[in-house]
């Protein structure tokens, strides 16, 4: 499990590990590290780190230093080493030091103007332009809103450049705590990022302007209960996922009832069961007017028309898509006293005062767009404040949401670590592929995983069928939900 931590928290480890270590030990850790992996990409650029051509963006404080100083190790290697400095007044001086004794040099650049200090006439973006490699140290994890008016012409130049992109800590730009980028930031091939993962570079609109990341340890003190954000990886879910055992039937492995569809949408009513029967449960009972549709196409489904108190037994409830204006089986549904999962139609149709009073636990998974309209606000907004949505829903409900979307965010009504998944591809924005997640992770709550982890195991495979189903090519709902089983598997790690 990967798992993130506030600004603060880093912060606070950070004094204490520096009070117990020498002075300027810490920072060495982290540009050591550095250094080594923009020297890989030098190597693959470049061909070579002797003689390759690598260009620093400077900014104050330590962010500054820590470029500053793997600037110094990739010129004692051979690179030629330009530091462009925006506050030459506020650099940190000992990287600049050790910068200038390994022979590497300097250009000040102030509002966009460089005035050059052995580097002939060239401007700062004429350097980059000619680069192999960027090293962006323009800000730290504490900085807020966008890039600077002196630093925008600097990012604009290393997007535009053929030179390879390495974020010292996280991107020039972005939010470290809340992943939002309000205005212009770097965008990096590269981030290495020190002691932690910050949740930024874990959570759109951020993750994309971070590329790959890269940890490198350098033994901050953050214990795990302390986290603020978890993404988990395959081990983690594969202790998730259901597993019947030799006396299992399929009453005792779960029943989930699914009520969906409409004279309208027959389809969604088809497409959540298929996620349904593929995500553990021992039998899916469909409650709706497509009861022919889904029988046609899954016989094995128990089929009611009598409504969601007259279904039988079900350990857990889906309702929601495609159901139109049915307000009525959203209202028995909400009724029921096993886990509810509302998605779509339901989410519109669910009073929020009988979301709040249930006791069993409530799972919702809305879109940017279903969740702008419960909260008041734009689509753009949401998509731009991912984490804090999904806590607000999920603290208005009760419940616990999950935020459908590039990266997908579970937020817990209990509260604890948010938990985000970027398994998927953007070949799953198709119609129907949300019905086959709410189908899924009905099943997962059917089968006794909580609401939060059934949101988060379910959304995991989900998205790595997803990219199964793809293959880099279009993809429909039902290939996402036939591929689902291969995704178990592989993260099961069976077969």
């Amino acid at each position: 499990m990967r798992t993130a931590y506030s600004v603060e928290m880093v912060r606070t480890a950070e004094r204490e590990l520096m009070a117990r270590l020498p002075e300027g030990a810490l920072m060495q850790r982290a540009a050591a590290g550095l250094a080594a992996a923009c020297a890989e990409v030098l190597g693959r650029v470049a061909g070579r780190v002797y003689g390759g051509r690598v260009v620093l963006l400077v900014g104050s404080g330590d962010n500054g230093g820590d470029a500053l100083y793997a600037g110094a190790r990739l010129a004692r290697r051979g690179a030629g080493v330009t530091a462009v400095l925006l506050t030459p007044e506020r650099v940190h001086g000992g990287g600049l030091a050790a910068l200038r004794r390994a022979g590497g040099r300097v250009a000040e650049c102030r509002t966009g103007t460089p005035a050059g200090t052995g580097t002939g006439t060239r401007t700062a973006g004429e350097l980059i332009a000619r680069a192999d490699l960027v090293v962006d140290g323009i800000v730290g994890i504490g900085g807020k809103g966008g890039l600077r008016e002196e630093a925008v012409p600097l990012a604009d130049a290393a997007a535009r450049s053929r030179a390879a992109v390495v974020a010292v800590d996280l991107p020039s730009g972005v939010d470290a705590d809340t992943g939002q980028v309000r205005g212009t930031a770097v965008r990096a091939d590269l981030t290495v990022t020190f002691g932690a993962h910050k949740p930024g570079l874990l959570v759109d609109p951020a993750r994309e302007y971070a590329g790959a990341v890269r940890l490198v340890d350098i033994g901050l003190p953050l214990p795990n209960d302390a986290a603020g954000l978890e993404a988990l990886q395959h081990a983690d879910v594969a202790r998730l996922l259901p597993v019947p055992g030799a006396e299992s039937d399929k009453y005792r492995r779960g029943v989930v009832g699914i009520a969906a569809g409409s004279a309208r949408y027959p389809g969604a009513a088809v497409l959540a069961v298929a996620g349904a029967l593929r995500g553990g449960a021992g039998a899916v009972r469909y409650v709706g007017p497509a009861g022919d549709a889904v029988i046609a196409r899954y016989p094995e489904t128990l089929v009611s028309d009598q409504g969601p108190k007259q279904a039988g037994r079900v350990q857990a409830w889906v309702v929601g898509p495609g159901a139109g204006d049915d307000a009525g089986t959203v209202a028995q549904v909400l009724a029921a006293e096993v886990p509810v999962l509302i998605d779509a139609d339901g989410l519109r149709l669910a009073d929020a005062g009988a979301v709040r009073d249930r006791t069993a636990p409530t799972l919702m998974t809305p879109h940017a767009g279903e969740a702008a309209a419960l909260l008041g606000v734009s689509r753009e907004e949401v998509e731009g404040s991912r984490l804090a949505s999904a806590g607000e829903l999920a603290e208005r409900y009760g419940a616990t949401v999950l935020l459908k979307g590039s990266t997908t965010v579970v937020a817990g009504a209990e509260g604890g670590p948010v938990r985000v998944n970027s398994t998927g591809t953007s070949w799953l924005a198709t119609a129907g592929s949300g019905d086959v997640l709410s189908g899924l992770a009905g099943s997962l709550l059917a089968a006794g995983l909580s609401a939060r982890d059934a949101g988060s195991a379910g959304a995991y495979v989900h998205g790595l069928a997803g990219r199964f189903a793809a293959e880099g090519a279009p993809v429909g709902a039902h290939d996402v939900a036939e591929a689902i089983p291969g995704a178990w598997r592989d993260v099961a790690g069976v077969g």
